[in-house]
């Protein structure tokens, strides 16, 4: 809780997963990829309750046993690849208020894809949400390529150009203007803005900055290789 605003933590781990198949349930470090959020989202004292949603009994059940609340499964129409992930921060803040009486004041999204944030982190991002007028706080970490400089477009013939062209044009990846890439890290939100929005774009949008070494997102085999690469060498803690 943050100054009696009700924080509502969801971890969203849906069975189906297609780049690294049975993702949330993956070991990294000895535990599965979803546990890391949950046991992230339990050590954050400004958040009330932590909850899993899921479509899948398995998920469900590793879940509960590290800790986190399982109220309901998730239904098969949010669960799809193509299913919004909107619609299911909807569905998980309208059935713990339907079937458990929280009504949430803010939600914090931990998805399982980035399991090296710390509670820092997560705070820094719900008091950003609470201090400011934001709808919704991003994370956000350094770009490895900037649109201003070398990413380019191909037009319908094959011709590359720069996607953004600045006056007078850049020479040195330095001087471009400075961007970012969103990350999976946390999302802080208000529970009204998920409710009567369709999209994190349609609100007032803020981000907090997370170092590249807490920033990494897990999407393929690599990316889970990477990962017990960086907690072998020490970059991260466990």
């Amino acid at each position: 809780m943050i100054d009696g605003k009700r924080v509502l933590g969801l971890v969203c781990a849906r069975g189906g997963s297609k780049g690294v198949p049975r993702k949330n349930l993956r070991k990294l470090g000895g535990r599965p990829l979803a546990a890391w959020s949950i046991a992230l989202a339990r050590a954050c004292p400004l958040i009330d309750r932590v909850i899993l949603s899921t479509d899948d009994a398995e998920i469900a059940e590793t879940a509960k046993a590290f800790g986190a609340e399982v109220p309901f499964l998730r239904p098969a129409e949010l669960a799809r690849d193509d299913s919004p992930e909107w619609l299911v921060w909807r569905h998980a803040l309208s059935e713990m208020e339907r079937r458990c009486g929280f009504a949430a004041d803010y939600l914090v999204v931990l998805p399982p894809t980035s399991p090296f944030r710390n509670v820092a982190d997560v705070e820094g991002s719900l008091r950003q949400l609470h201090a400011t007028g934001a709808d919704i706080v991003i994370s956000v970490t350094d770009a490895t390529r900037n649109p201003y400089f070398n990413m380019v477009e191909l037009d319908a013939t094959g011709e590359a150009r720069l996607c953004k062209r600045p006056p007078g044009g850049v020479v040195r990846r330095q001087d471009a203007p400075k961007v970012y890439d969103i990350t999976t890290v946390v999302y802080s939100t208000r529970a009204g803005f998920v409710q009567r929005a369709s999209g994190t774009w349609e609100g007032t949008v803020q981000a907090v900055h997370i170092p590249a070494a807490r920033a990494l997102d897990i999407d393929t085999e690599m990316d889970l290789q990477f990962a017990e690469f960086l907690l072998a060498e020490g970059h991260v803690k466990p």
